[in-house]
């Protein structure tokens, strides 16, 4: 939620209601009416992405309509798989559980990216209770950060250790960890298939914009139905679908690294209160100069950070490859 200090700009305010009432129209007609299909497939996380869709889903259609994927493995919070059972409990929903770690192992999933982290650190041994995960710095620290990733290894004994990655390193990892995307995606499809269901993405505006997806993973899906809605917004719309709040209360999470990871630490370098502000600020047309004031920073920061934002939708457009009708619109109502 915004900072009560912050005054909300015009491109974040949402009458959750007759969004909803919006979205599930447009979610039988891409469902229905384009793809024919009589339901859909929903993965579910526990994080508020896909417990929105989910809830939406479920009134979209009748819950017996809908399926819920839960796809752990072997780096999965336990948390996730509890959080997406009390969601599903709650809008009535079928919960399909898949394992995937021995596709993942299969993969080479864990083998390759342990390799690259022990190049770094070579005491690192994940059968030994060691945990890992690559952050960025904060976008809000003193000087003009560089989008360079580090890596962290917390001992068996609780000691945590963090150093630069390399580049190819950090590839390395990226390209290992992205398995479990893209496997999901196949688990997704298939119990797609099997019942002629449509694939619900869960991507929200700031990670499909900012390209915080896996190409071909879950940037795969047959239609998404709140890609045009900033984090802060889905957090509105998740309120006003009864979501459950400990689903609400939860920092959004990578859940992909060993070692607890948030996606602000992982990616986007802001908390999404203040990323959103400032982004819609940005379209609006408001100079640095009232974002700063607003947010108590100085114009310095602003500009750095709006000059950064600015640089990833402009790096990350060619990352996107969407299916057709994936894309209802902006929430102005452009499209409609």
């Amino acid at each position: 939620m915004l900072n009560s200090t912050q005054t909300t700009p015009g491109g974040l305010q949402v009458d959750a209601a007759r969004e909803t009432d919006l979205i599930i129209e447009e979610i039988r007609e891409h469902v229905h009416r384009r793809q024919r299909c009589g339901g859909v497939v929903v993965g579910v996380s526990g994080g508020i992405d896909s417990a929105v869709v989910l809830a939406l889903a479920a009134r979209a259609f009748t819950p017996k309509r809908v399926v819920a994927l839960a796809l752990p493995e072997i780096d999965s919070e336990p948390q996730s798989g509890s959080l997406a059972r009390l969601l599903c409990d709650k809008f009535g929903v079928e919960l399909i559980t898949e394992e995937i770690a021995p596709a993942l192992t299969g993969f080479g999933c864990y083998a390759r990216r342990d390799e690259a982290v022990r190049r770094v650190f070579p005491e690192f041994d994940a059968s030994q209770g060691y945990k890992m995960r690559i952050t960025l710095p904060s976008a809000l620290a003193e000087g003009n950060t560089l989008n360079t990733f580090s890596l962290t290894i917390i001992r068996p004994d609780g000691e945590t250790l963090t150093a630069p990655l390399p580049a190819a390193d950090y590839q390395q990892i990226v390209a290992s960890s992205n398995f479990k995307q893209r496997t999901r995606m196949s688990m997704l499809y298939y119990h797609a298939e099997l019942r002629n269901y449509s694939v619900l993405g869960t991507p929200n505006k700031d990670e499909h914009e900012l390209g915080f997806f896996v190409k071909w993973g879950d940037g795969a899906y047959d239609y998404a139905p709140i890609i045009h809605l900033f984090k802060t917004q889905v957090y509105a719309l998740a309120e006003y679908l009864g979501v459950p709040s400990e689903i609400c209360l939860r920092p959004p999470t990578t859940d992909t690294y060993s070692a607890p990871c948030t996606q602000e630490e992982f990616y986007f370098r802001l908390p999404f209160s203040t990323l959103d502000f400032i982004w819609s600020s940005m379209e609006a047309g408001t100079p640095n100069a009232g974002i700063a004031e607003s947010l108590g920073l100085s114009i310095e920061r602003i500009e750095w950070i709006t000059a950064d934002l600015a640089r990833r939708l402009r790096t990350c457009s060619n990352a996107r490859n969407l299916p057709r009708y994936a894309v209802r619109g902006a929430i102005s109502g452009e499209g409609r």
